[in-house]
């Protein structure tokens, strides 16, 4: 996140001096309306904590009316032009003529697509303001609500970037001069009540409701909406978003992941005001799958009422409106939203029109639901392919592993291996490949069979790494390329660093049993956190030195280090994801951390130091590692 301060002319040409200006850029997905909410509440803090003039006027008001600004604005510019978003933020000092003011401007890379108010003009042919009658309306009301809160605001085209500005005074300003004094408190009230669950209000409220507080409705929802990554969560939560606030019950289909002839829409999730009606709706509801056609398009479709004559069943005593969405991402269909209010016999356009944009909304977080399923399966099958299925036991020395793979979805670089070799040697591996993803697996896939190759064709420690060094800087990365490419051509995110070489973080070692017990160990540490050498009396020290990672120059050579491991001693071997564990600004090697921790584990066996040290790595902050854990134990018998 990036502020700056710069120097820019002031609007009447009477300021002065420079003026704070906070700007960023956001990937255009799920995730970037929350981003820039955080980040004009990080910039409207900063700027108060410098003491600049202009911010003395900031208030909670402006806080809460900038960030509603910058995030439907955001979500308008990710649904709709599906570019990131730039974000830039000024504070303007006040002059002769004007107040000082926070001036918000939000900008995507497709300026093609007009951007429209939700406001029918005279003689459209729908009420959406579409061209077509009928056709579902593709924009949110976040121009609505900038002409409610700011006092100006404005349309910017350039070449490539479409930019909407909106300016807000600092001062005592007042958008709503006609309201009572209380109406700043009722709009505040507004927010807190989309996650806390209300009566559905009367009909002739609906509509002044959905014209009002439907934009923090639509914001909040996104914001829980695009933090889920089970699409059954996701179902969940539209439900009780719905229910009361929009509906008296509602139901979420969702089609199977793989569709086919046979297969049939799952019944996800089923909500009613009335908490004993939910099972008996979902029963009447199990026996006829939802699935409307694409021609109907994202908006209501009108239903028969479930259990009604005209459903083909028996009336249950209520009657009332049904509707159907299409829940849609990507041009593809994922399920429908089937959803009822009791008593009416008309649901407001205004009420039918916002549930589109909601269902719109749940249909973008199924799809990411589903894209993050999908390629978290992939990397788990990836990654148990990438490893050995089993280390080999080493004569006269116990062993323990650990390995955690981070829960990001993403297949990650850390990889091990445990392997006999000729002449009575056994070699051990604990490597870590930069970054992660398909580029990293490639390098993983090549560098785990070399080493053994290499090893096993009686090659000395320091040759093995020297030589793999050299298939590093060549096939490998350019099979790390070509895979960063296929990932690019199948719609994926080709890494800023996909076209640089991959480093490799490597600690090599070759154990040879002695005949009075212990073995003769030879280490090579690569760019590797070093391995700590734990004696019987709880002294510790590193076990190897410092050198080059892999992968970075085809010259480089390496020594190798030797030692006895006598019985008793205990070798801890780890990646980076034990050292560089965080807490805050804070790293668990930090001071020596690791040797701390390991002198206290004197007189325990292999696996419970590993044991200890894992659980010690977990403890060292409240959050869970957000990279690959990987460490292993070599104790000599």
């Amino acid at each position: 996140m990036q502020r700056d301060i710069v120097q820019r002319p002031g609007t009447t040409g009477a300021s002065t001096g420079a003026q704070p200006v906070a700007r960023t850029s956001l990937p255009g997905n799920l995730l970037a309306p929350s981003a820039a909410r955080r980040f004009v509440a990080a910039a409207l803090a900063e700027w108060s904590g410098l003491g600049l003039p202009a911010a003395v006027g900031f208030s909670e008001r402006l806080s809460d009316d900038a960030a509603v600004i910058v995030s439907e604005l955001v979500t308008n510019a990710v649904v709709h032009a599906g570019t990131n978003v730039e974000l830039l933020f000024r504070l303007e000092e006040a002059t002769e003529d004007e107040s000082s003011a926070l001036v918000l401007e939000v900008s995507d890379h497709h300026p093609t697509r007009a951007v429209r108010s939700d406001r029918p003009e005279a003689g459209s042919g729908g009420t959406d303001g579409s061209d077509a009658p009928g056709e579902p309306a593709e924009y949110g009301r976040g121009l609505e609500l900038v002409a409610t809160l700011a006092e100006r605001w404005g349309i910017t085209y350039r070449t490539g970037l479409k930019t909407v500005w909106a300016r807000l005074p600092v001062d005592d300003w007042n958008p709503f001069p006609d309201a009572r004094p209380e109406a700043g408190f009722q709009r505040g009230l507004r927010a807190a009540e989309l996650l806390a669950p209300t009566a559905r209000r009367a009909l002739r409220d609906d509509a002044d409701w959905a014209g009002r507080g439907a934009l923090s409705f639509l914001a909040e929802a996104s914001d829980l909406l695009a933090g889920q990554l089970d699409e059954d969560i996701v179902a969940a939560l539209a439900g009780q978003l719905l229910v009361p606030r929009l509906a008296d019950w509602c139901a979420i289909w969702l089609e199977p992941e793989t569709p086919g002839r046979a297969a049939v829409p799952r019944l996800a999730k089923v909500w009613h005001v009335d908490e004993t009606r939910i099972q008996p709706l979902r029963t009447l509801l199990e026996g006829d799958p939802l699935r409307l056609p694409e021609r109907v398009g994202t908006g209501p479709v009108s239903m028969p009422w479930p259990g009604s004559a005209e459903d083909g069943g028996q009336p249950d005593g209520t009657e009332g409106v049904a509707l159907a969405y299409r829940i849609t991402s990507g041009g593809r269909t994922l399920g429908a939203v089937f959803l009822g209010r009791e008593g009416i016999a008309r649901v407001p356009d205004e009420v039918t029109a916002l549930i589109e944009d909601f269902v719109r909304r749940v249909g973008l977080a199924v799809g990411a639901a589903r894209a993050y399923t999908r390629q978290a399966t992939i990397s788990r099958i990836l990654q148990r392919g990438l490893l050995p299925s089993k280390v080999a036991d080493i004569p006269g020395v116990a062993s323990s592993l650990v390995y955690e793979p981070s829960d990001d979805g993403v297949v990650g670089g850390d990889f091990y291996d445990i392997f006999p070799c000729p002449n009575d040697r056994w070699c051990f591996v604990l490597g870590d490949v930069q970054g992660s993803g398909p580029e990293a697996a490639v390098v993983t896939g090549l560098a785990r069979p070399w080493l053994r190759l290499l090893a096993r064709e009686g090659f000395q420690a320091d040759e093995v790494l020297v030589r793999l060094n050299r298939l590093l800087l060549d096939d490998a990365m350019e099979a790390a390329e070509a895979a960063a490419l296929m990932v690019a051509a199948a719609g994926g995110q080709h890494s800023a660093d996909s076209g640089q070489s991959r480093f490799l973080s490597l600690l090599y070692g070759e154990l040879v049993p002695l005949p009075g017990g212990g073995a003769r160990c030879t280490l090579v540490s690569a760019g590797h956190p070093l391995p700590l050498l734990l004696r019987p009396d709880g002294t510790v020290r590193p076990a190897a030195e410092p050198q080059l990672l892999l992968g970075v120059m085809d010259d480089a050579v390496y020594e190798t280090q030797s030692f006895d491991l006598a019985p008793g001693d205990s070798l801890l071997c780890v990646t980076d994801g034990v050292t560089e564990r965080r807490s805050g600004p804070l790293m668990f090697d930090d001071g020596d951390g690791l040797a701390q921790a390991l002198s206290g584990c004197a007189g325990l066996t292999a696996e419970g130091i590993a044991d200890r040290i894992k659980h010690a790595v977990h403890a060292f902050a409240e959050r869970p590692p957000d990279d690959d854990l990987a460490l292993l134990v070599l104790q000599a018998q």
